[in-house]
Formats: structure tokens, sequence, C-alpha cells
């Protein structure tokens, strides 16, 4: 017995001992950033039956999100428990909904995550707004894949004058053929290339300055506009070209800064603010020179990467470096900043896109101070990652890089031309009750022009929050509007849209319940007005009756099905025959009222005068009673008879 149960005992070590090293095995190639392997060894531990823990789980998760297998990272992040996760996973678990396309459950979780930050939930709604807004019309841009890209990675584009130049992994001898671990792509070299004019594609490419680049990455540059300094991204390396890595044994990017002299880069020096302990990386240039803007993880950001700018003073020193601000970094990766003009663009995971990284444009206020960033919408971004987005000055064209479905490899090199935005506006509001000011859900809202001609995209429907957006309405442009809903009152509204540029136009509605206009009596249902009082032995109608009179056409104008029929009583003081001729005269007078403010005929159905036949008490000929008595039965009753 005591020999099994060493046997036991033993075969449960070996085990155990088995899958320790397997997991440590896979643990060491995801620290040194090997994810592709790291995959592997994780996918054997797992088949070996191991539980993985808790640490593990999220290890896998990345690990997957890393290789863009997005499938699987979203089912690992969802073992680990989307409620658990940190900002930055939680953000990378959103991404893999969105980028596999399960937009509305990702809408939904970000709505719980945000509940309780009011001003970044409206942040979110407004986004989700603007980029609905963009895919619903005609795009602005269309997009080219280049011939020239391969099947390795082309991206990140720069203007060089007339040329063009670019990072791509297609030298296979790069170092001996070596290759990068995370990814397995080849290391990257910079290329120039003479652009043509009509198409934007490359010809006659060479690699641009090749003695300045180090023996590893060298991407992401920027020029100065006399082209005399670049600056340009590239491993951390030591004076002979060979890797300096952070203790934790990290090789982080660094800018660089040359001078262009007899076709070539010297006195290269790495910018002051390049640490070994952190990437800076993706430099570009504000259009006075000024400014410099870069991608960093340094600490103290918002996010896993967020965009600094930097002063650049008149001898050619740097400033301090600036964080963006939460107006446009977030929790997850914003890179590739590109100034052209007063507009900043930059690619983020965090904003609200379509998945991956989206390219974005925001108005430069200042350095520091920026608008609210916009997507640029379809066909630009796709449900992969989108980014490296460059402008020509006139905005007429342009480059960015995807490695998105369809394309000829890792990344590629996309060119766009651009045509002028037509003029369009989004119509908004809110639709709140009246009484309450609760938003109202399911309200129709309307918009049409002088001709009765419907404007923008039709018809659309309040949400939960009692909000509504109508898209494609046109610039400079008379519209009526109207909100309908069944059970409330209409209300109606016309506006001249103002010219360009394009945006947002609002109008909000407030509706009265049906229910709070209306009396009913013995199941008759009868318009809510108090009594109307006429002067003894009159039918004139009083400043009194008038505004009660209001309230009926009130009811009238806004419940347009509404069809009512008149009723006038007397009390019974008075000859019968004598009270008759009276209370027609008065119903005959709120009739005219009625039609004097705009009311058509037919929405009367009949108009009676019943003098004392219709008492509502005792007061009959002959009876004592009060004056409160008696005009309890001088009345005027609005009877609806069809709604």
């Amino acid at each position: 017995m005591k020999r099994i149960l060493l046997i036991t005992f033993l075969f449960f070590s070996i085990t155990v001992c088995f899958g320790q090293y397997k997991l440590k095995k896979a643990d060491k190639l995801f620290n040194e950033m090997a994810y592709i392997d790291a995959a592997k060894a994780y996918e054997a531990y797992i088949a070996a039956k191991y539980k993985p823990a808790k640490h593990t789980k999220l290890n896998i998760a990345d690990t997957y999100y890393y290789i863009g297998k997005y499938k699987n990272a979203q089912s690992w992040y969802e073992k680990y428990g989307d409620d658990a996760l940190d900002e930055v996973h939680f953000n990378r678990y959103i991404q893999t909904l969105r980028i596999t396309e399960l937009y509305e459950k990702a809408d939904d979780l970000m709505r719980k995550h945000l509940a309780g930050n009011i001003e970044k939930l409206k942040q979110f709604e407004a986004q989700k707004a603007h980029l609905n807004s963009i895919n619903n019309i005609e795009s602005l841009y269309i997009i080219t894949n280049l011939e020239s890209n391969t099947n390795k990675a082309d991206f990140g584009t720069a203007f060089y004058g007339n040329k063009i130049v670019y990072a791509s992994g297609k030298d296979m001898s790069h170092l001996g053929g070596k290759i990068y671990q995370w990814n397995e792509q080849p290391f990257l070299d910079l290329y120039v290339a003479e652009r043509n004019t009509d198409d934007g594609s490359f010809m006659t490419e060479t690699k641009f300055m090749p003695k300045a680049q180090t023996r590893y990455h060298n991407a992401s540059l920027v020029f100065t506009p006399d082209l005399q300094t670049v600056y340009y991204s590239t491993n951390t390396v030591k004076k002979h070209g060979k890797l300096d890595s952070a203790e934790d044994g990290t090789n982080n990017i660094r800018i660089v800064k040359g001078t262009i002299a007899d076709s070539t880069i010297v006195k290269t020096k790495a910018l002051p603010f390049s640490k070994i302990n952190y990437s800076v990386a993706h430099p570009a240039l504000s259009t006075d020179g000024k400014w410099m803007f870069f991608t960093s993880d340094m600490p103290g950001g918002y996010g896993e990467t967020d965009i600094y700018a930097v002063a650049i003073k008149t001898n050619g020193t740097f400033g301090k470096p600036i964080n963006l601000g939460d107006k446009i970094n977030t929790s997850g990766k914003e890179m590739f900043p590109f100034v052209n003009g007063d507009k900043l663009y930059f690619a983020s995971n965090g904003h609200y896109g379509l998945g991956g990284l989206d390219i974005f444009e925001s108005d430069i206020k200042d350095e520091i101070n920026f608008s609210e960033p916009k997507n640029l919408g379809k066909p630009i971004n796709s449900n992969l990652d989108d980014f490296a987005y460059i402008i020509d000055s006139d905005n007429n064209y342009g480059y960015f890089s995807s490695n998105r479905t369809g394309g000829k490899g890792d990344d590629d090199i996309y060119y766009f031309t651009k045509r002028e935005p037509v003029c369009i506006h989004i119509l908004t509001g809110v639709v709140t009750d009246a009484t309450s000011g609760a938003p109202i859900e399911g309200v129709t809202i309307k918009a049409s022009d002088v001709y009765g001609e419907v404007v923008g995209t039709g018809d659309v429907i309040t949400d939960a929050r009692g909000k509504y957006t109508l898209e494609q309405v046109p610039c400079n442009y008379y519209i009526m509007v109207g909100a309908f809903k069944k059970g409330y009152s209409t209300d109606t509204d016309d506006v001249t849209t103002p010219d360009a540029p394009s945006g947002e136009v609002r109008m909000d509605f407030e509706l009265i319940r049906y229910d709070n206009l209306i009396t009913k009596e013995d199941s008759i249902e009868k318009i809510k007005i108090e009594p109307i009082y006429f002067d003894f032995d009159k039918y004139d109608i009083t400043p009194q009756a008038a505004t009660e009179l209001d309230k009926v056409v009130f009811v009238l104008e806004k419940f347009t099905d509404i069809i009512i029929k008149i009723e006038s009583h007397t009390d019974s003081r008075g000859e019968d025959d004598y009270n008759i001729l009276l209370s027609n005269n008065r119903a005959k007078a709120t009739y005219a009222y009625i039609l004097s403010k705009g009311i058509a005929p037919e929405r009367i159905e009949s108009v009676k005068g019943y003098g004392e036949l219709q008492l509502r008490n005792k007061c009959s000929n002959g009876v004592k009673c009060t004056e409160e008595e008696h005009l309890y039965n001088r009345r005027s009753d609005f009877i609806i008879v069809k709604k």
C-alpha cells in the first residue's frame, strides 16, 4: 500500500513539475515578447489539461491579442472576467469585440463601464453618434492599395519633397535574415521612392540613406520644411550598433535627429527625452516647426502609449515634453501623430472606433488644447489597425497604413484622394414631457421642406433618453420639423439651417399627454377647461372666456385628429325658449372664436345650445337656488367625438 501511495505521489510530483516547466517556458517567451512562440507554449500547457491561474489567463489573452488572434483573446479575457480587468486590459477586451464586429456587445459593456463617469459617457455617445453619421453618407475618400506593397510590413509614409519615405520589412537579408520575435517579421528599413502624381504609386524605390540606418528597426520619420533636418525612430543602440536594452531586457525605441548633407545623414543624435527605460517614437512637426509631437509610454501617461508635445527652441534645444491630456489620450494607445495646418491627426484604439487603431482628427487650438477628436470613418478606418495618416497641405491626397483584410501583407500602404465635403448637418435634440420633464421614448420626428418633401434620412424615433438624430440635413435650408406620438400632443417648429461648415442643429420638443388635457364625465371625454363665464343675458366673449377657449384651440392644434362638438347651456332663470336662443348664440360665439384662431370648420362636428334642458342639479324652474348653484348649470362643453 505504501509503495502504491509513493508511486502515486511521485507521478503527481512529476506531473506538477512538468506542468510548471511548461508554464515557466511559456511565461519566459511572453516576457521576451516572443508572442508567436509564447502562444504555442501556452497552447501546449492547456492541451496537457493544466488549469491556468488567473494571471496566466491574462497572459494568454494578451498573447493572442498581440499576434492578432482576437477571438481567442476575447475568450480568455472573458475567462479572466471582464469586471476584474484593469483599464488597459478592459480596453483590449473591447477591441477584440470591435475587431470581430460585435459592436452592440462592446457598446453595452462600455456604457456599463462608464456609468459612473458622466463626462466620459457623454464623450462616448457623442463619438459614437458622429461615427454613425459619417458612415451613413458618401465618403470623401477614395483609397487604393499600392501595387508596391509586399507580403511583409510596409507602412509609415512621410513626404520628402516630391518623394515618399516609408518603412518596410521586405529586405529578408537585413541583419542576416534574423527576424523580430514579436511577430516573426524581418526588421524594418527605410525606403525612398518617387511619387507618381497621377495615381500616388511609388517608382524607383531604393533604401533611404542606408549608412545612417541601424541594424534593427528604422521607421516613422519627419522632415523639416527645408528638408535639411530629419527626425526618425530606431531601436536604442550603443555606439557600435548593438542593442542597448533596459534592465528588464526590453529594447525601447528612440527618436534620432540628423542633418541631411551630401545624400546622407550626419550629426545624428538621440533626442534628450529619449530614455533607455521607455520608448519615444513617431515624430511629427507643427507647420511652423516650433513644436514636435511624438508617441511615448513614459511614466505618468494615461494609457499604454500617449501623444506628447515638446517645444523646439530657436537654438535647437528642446523644452520639457507635455502630455496632450485626456481629451486626446486614453487608457489605450494613441500613436502616429501628424500635423497639417491646424489639424492634428493620430491613431487610437481608446476612442470610439470600428476596431483596432482608428485614425482621428482634432483641431489644434494651441499646442496643448484640442477639440474633441473625430473619427475619419470608412473607408479610411476599418475593423483592424489603421494608422500613420498623412495628407498634403491642400487636403487633396495622402497616405495611410493598415493591416485590414484584403491587403497584400502584414501592413500595407494605401493612397487616398479626398474631395471637398458636401455641407450637411445633423439635426438632433431631446423630446420631453412638458409636465414632468421626463424624456419620451418612441416619438416620431418628421422633417420636410416648404413643398412637403422629406428632408434628410427620413423619419426617426426617439430612444429611451428621448434623443433623436436625423442625418443628412442640407446647409442653408428651411425645414419644418414635427414631433408625433399617439397619446401626446404634437409639437412643431421650423428653422433655416446654418451655412457651412457642417455641424449639428439642435431642436428640442415638449409634448403633453392627452390624458392631462382631457376630463371624463360619465365616460364622455371633454376638453379640460375652467367654466366659461358670460355676462348675464349676454353672449359676448369676455377676456376670461377667451382664456379658456384658447385652451380648446391649443388641444385642437396639438392633437390634429381630434374632432369636437360644442354644447352650450344656461340656468333655469328666464323663459325656456329664450334660454334656447341664448345658449345657441353663446355656442355660436365660441365657435366663431375658435375658427378665428385658424381651426378648420370640419374639426367641429356640431354647434348646439340646449338652454335649460340639461341642468346638472335641482335648480329647475321655481326652485330657489344660490347664485353658485345656478352658475353650475351655465356652461359650455367641448366634447370629443373623434380622436
